[in-house]
């Protein structure tokens, strides 16, 4: 079995397009589970109405992806997890492509990245994400035209979890006390830390291209300054727990000009780094 797992958040504008190109596919032996965090839009009441083979998830304030995403993965029973944002429009027969055969997944293939293009699908948004030697983390070749190639010298360690399909018994395998994804997280780079401990213990991800989806991005317009905030909060939390000793103290030299410039940055021009209380303004 294939689960879905779908979130959402303030999502009313997109989330019809995203279960539409769903239910248009061939989905024998595939359930899907919509997880949303705390819409007033008429999110929820739209898809009780609409969908009633959806299943879902109603949570009364924002809990955040990550906790969202455990959610629905715990709530799902599949051999293969496949995590959408509400904004992801399948392209048709992508369901097909991942079925057939699924036995081209070696036992420790634990992710596959579909080819995910920005909504408007003349370009890439993210072909996986690369994690660069000085521990940046970037969807690859994301703004490229979309028959973009490119050289096979950049691996990715995971997928981006906007449109990503896991394994679970590596989910399973990795799980930890604050979950599949780590919900200390909140929103963003809980799919690259995902990917690094997956990488870390010996999965393997694959590329297919053939799979095709299309990705708004920030459908529910997250606050520009959060965002900036979160990425760099989550960033130094995943080195953390990911990174080998002789490695951070090889960052610690190399980039301790470039972090100093950016703490004083964020301390004068960003009020998130002094408080705690952006849950609420937070989305999926």
């Amino acid at each position: 079995m294939l689960s879905i797992v779908i979130l959402t958040c303030k999502s009313r504008k997109h989330i019809q397009a995203c279960l539409d190109s769903i239910f248009i596919q061939d989905l024998c032996d595939t359930e899907v589970i919509v997880v949303d965090n705390a819409s007033a839009d008429g999110t929820k009441e739209w898809i009780r109405e609409r969908w009633p083979r959806v299943r879902l998830i109603e949570n009364q304030s924002n809990l955040g992806a990550s906790k969202a995403r455990n959610q629905g993965i715990e709530l799902s029973s599949g051999e293969w997890v496949l995590a959408l944002d509400s904004d992801v429009v399948l392209e048709n027969g992508f369901i097909e492509k991942f079925n057939a055969p699924r036995s081209r997944f070696a036992g420790d293939m634990g992710m596959v990245q579909p080819n995910v293009l920005n909504g408007g699908g003349k370009t890439i948004y993210s072909q996986g994400i690369y994690l660069s030697l000085l521990r940046r983390f970037f969807d690859l070749n994301r703004g490229k035209p979309r028959d973009f190639v490119g050289s096979r010298k950049k691996k990715i360690i995971g997928p981006c979890s906007a449109a990503a399909f896991y394994r679970r018994s590596m989910l399973e395998a990795l799980k930890e006390k604050t979950g599949y994804f780590d919900e200390r997280f909140f929103f963003l780079v809980e799919d690259a830390d995902l990917a690094w401990r997956a990488k870390r213990a010996g999965w393997k991800v694959l590329f297919d291209p053939r799979m095709v989806c299309f990705h708004t991005g920030n459908s529910s317009a997250t606050n520009a300054k959060l965002r900036q905030y979160l990425s760099f909060r989550n960033r130094h939390w995943m080195i953390a727990k990911n990174e080998s000793f002789w490695g951070k103290i090889f960052l610690f030299v190399i980039s301790l000009p470039y972090e100093l410039a950016r703490i004083v940055f964020m301390a004068l021009f960003n009020k998130y780094l002094w408080t705690s209380g952006f849950r609420g303004e937070a989305a999926t």
